[in-house]
């Protein structure tokens, strides 16, 4: 297809601000599917943790057509923690579609994903979507966007944003916001808008061949596919290629198929050209950020700058006295192929051996980074253990720094005492606070450290009512100590099975984690202490008889529901001398064999 009828253009926006939705109502009014057609809700969304989870974690490539016009849509994630993602895949797009609550308006991730977009030059379209709440402010939104633009020093051209109104979950896109709604509206407005301020992809198809790989996918067919733009001259399967590795040595390759996008589907053509987004296949270890080039003229393109990681956490094989009971891969061989692996289609992931004991040291960009990686090696049958995560310090000029996060948090004004103390005690400023009919938005800037574990503690402190999010925010003087947790907990004496009548007994020296009938071994967790010190209890403790008391003549013994703990919750909750085990059936927290005892 002629460049000039090519639009690329990004999908941005705060986590659930409604970008996969979006991209559904595109495809699905472009006449792409059939009226009678099934069509999965969030049809981006295709691996289960994004469709259990409710989130966009890895970037998709998708594109439908619009009259004469090809529309290629990048749907990027929402969350910081896969800011990585959002980095290298906006060096394929030509525009960026910013979408934001009526509501709520820009958020931290909003100023993370758009600050992102201003680096990569591209022009700013924004959508003002879920204007059919009735709590929606869509000129406040529009006045929020453009103070946030301004914030981060956009041009003039960029301050001039064209706008849309939109309610992705119904369905309709309007101009106005008070234009009438008809069942004929559908998404035009928004893809009339792309094709009007998105420029065509520039490059010559004449010129050398420069394709360079923005992202990983996988076929069981044809193993690694490389995706990523045509930025100069075209590409055919009998096309002569030479491939520009990081390490900066060239060498010669062969492709065997060249994939373009029809909705969300992979469809095989046998060439593409200037501004195209392909899929290519037939080179084994494919990277993220290697160039595809003319063998004859070899252009690289500049390397993909990445924001380095901020936590770490030790992978570590399980050495509990369950281990190998669930897992189908257990050993730190296993661990070291699956994490090298993991870092191929990751460039936001550093992976190195551990200098004491046997294991690997994994950094990201933050808790989700993480615990997304390993719910995913732990759906892959996949054991192992993993300590606290640990903020990544720095030091500059003599002086040692850590990082800080700017966190948003909206509470109802009830609340916001409660707030501002846990923040306080974890080092954290406040910075701004408004009220608006009895909600309470504060900024805060608090170390990483702080925030480590916080999230379900604001969630208990707000009853559950409570939104946060927080963005890395600069690197300051180290903060000094902050605390953990207060608490000790409960440590199993002997491998056993747990009886209700000795939980029963349990129950009033702290929190449970877990019900009767689970099997447990010496020094795993099984609740949480009310008191600062360590208690060691015997969870298999039956009630004694005797001849004058039988079995059933004490009344029913009633358990309080345990505490059921997430797998964020658990890496969370552990101090430096204790582990969370990770097998496929189970989550346990263990302690250390050589942590001591707090009493």
């Amino acid at each position: 297809m002629d460049q000039q009828f090519i639009r690329n253009v990004a999908i941005i926006a705060h986590v659930d601000h409604g970008k996969t939705t979006l991209v559904d109502q595109l495809f699905r009014h472009s006449g792409m599917f059939r009226d009678n057609q099934q069509v999965a809700e969030r049809l981006m969304d295709s691996m289960d943790l994004e469709r259990e989870r409710g989130i966009t974690i890895a970037s998709k490539n998708g594109s439908y057509t619009y009259g004469d016009y090809q529309i290629n849509i990048i749907d990027t994630p929402g969350h910081a923690d896969f800011g990585g993602q959002v980095e290298r895949v906006l060096r394929m797009a030509d525009g960026a579609v910013l979408l934001v609550d009526a509501q709520e308006g820009p958020m931290p991730q909003t100023f993370f994903v758009v600050k992102k977009a201003l680096a990569a030059g591209l022009p700013i379209l924004v959508v003002i979507n879920k204007i059919d709440k009735p709590a929606a402010r869509c000129d406040w939104a529009v006045d929020q966007v453009f103070g946030l633009l301004d914030r981060l020093d956009a041009p003039d051209h960029i301050l001039d944003f064209p706008v849309v109104y939109a309610s992705a979950k119904a369905g309709y896109a309007i101009a106005e916001p008070d234009t009438e709604v008809t069942p004929e509206t559908g998404m035009r407005a928004v893809s009339e808008m792309i094709i009007k301020h998105v420029p065509p992809p520039s490059g010559s198809p004449n010129a050398p061949l420069q394709l360079q790989i923005n992202t990983i996918d996988y076929s069981p067919y044809l193993g690694r596919l490389g995706i990523g733009k045509i930025v100069n001259g075209s590409l055919t399967l009998r096309t002569p290629l030479a491939v520009a590795r990081l390490d900066g040595s060239i060498a010669p390759v062969r492709i065997n198929k060249i994939f373009g996008y029809c909705g969300d589907q992979k469809v095989p053509v046998d060439s593409a050209s200037v501004g195209d987004i392909i899929a290519v296949a037939g080179m084994e270890d494919v990277t993220v950020g290697v160039t595809f080039t003319d063998p004859a003229d070899p252009r690289p393109l500049p390397l993909i700058e990445i924001d380095p990681p901020t936590i770490s956490m030790n992978f570590i094989p399980n050495d509990s006295p369950f281990a190998g009971q669930d897992g189908k891969y257990v050993t730190s061989r296993h661990l070291e192929e699956r994490l090298s692996r993991e870092t191929l289609a990751d460039v936001a992931l550093q992976v190195e051996p551990l200098t004491e004991g046997i294991g690997y040291r994994v950094s990201g960009r933050g808790e989700l980074h993480l615990s997304i990686l390993i719910e995913k090696m732990r759906r892959e049958e996949y054991e192992f253990q993993v300590t606290r995560p640990q903020v990544i310090m720095r030091e500059i000029d003599g002086q040692l720094m850590e990082p800080y996060e700017e966190l948003s948090v909206d509470v109802d004004e009830q609340f916001q005492g409660v707030v501002i103390e846990k923040l306080g005690k974890l080092k954290g400023v406040l910075l701004d606070m408004q009220v608006d009919k009895e909600m309470t938005r504060m900024k805060f800037k608090v170390p990483t450290r702080g925030l480590l574990g916080y999230r379900s503690v604001f969630m208990t402190d707000t009853r559950g009512m409570g939104v946060m999010n927080y963005i890395f925010a600069e690197w300051g003087p180290h903060a000094g100590e902050i605390q953990n947790r207060i608490n000790g907990v409960m440590i199993v004496k002997e491998p056993c099975t747990t009886v209700a009548y000795a939980l029963f007994n349990l129950q009033d020296r702290g929190r449970l984690f877990l019900g009767p009938g689970v099997d447990v071994y010496p020094g795993m967790i099984i609740g949480e202490h009310c008191r600062p010190a360590d208690l060691i209890v015997n969870p298999a403790k039956g009630k004694k008889l005797t001849n004058m008391r039988a079995s059933g003549s004490d009344e029913a013994v009633i358990l309080t529901p345990p505490v059921d703990m997430s797998l964020e919750d658990c890496i969370s909750y552990i101090n430096d001398d204790e582990l969370v085990e990770i097998t496929p059936k189970a989550i346990r927290l263990r302690k250390r064999k050589d942590a001591k005892i707090r009493g």
